[in-house]
């Protein structure tokens, strides 16, 4: 496995052009995750509320997760490993 750091894996992921991916985070409450997602479906909501925040502000990135078929948020600053386009890569 290589190592990159956070702004790599933002680069890789934002080049990944909609394919899946799969990522290991630690939640809020410490729980560690494993995430298989992809970025590029758009999010729309049932109401005409507007988000609070922007998540890039945060250093989150929204995306969809495959598995359980929802939107979740991806937070930068705890990203463990990423593997996309068939390599694996630790975060530092």
């Amino acid at each position: 496995m290589k190592t990159i750091n956070k702004d790599k894996a933002k680069e890789l992921i934002s080049q990944s052009n909609g394919r899946i991916f799969s990522t290991t985070y630690i939640k809020k409450d410490n729980t560690i995750r494993t995430l298989t997602a992809r970025i590029g479906k758009q999010y729309t909501p049932k109401t005409d509320r507007k988000a609070p925040y922007k998540a890039q502000n945060y250093n989150l990135l929204p995306l969809y997760d495959m598995r359980i078929k929802a939107f979740r948020m991806l937070n930068f600053n705890t990203l463990l490993t990423l593997s996309i386009n068939n390599n694996k890569y630790i975060i530092k």
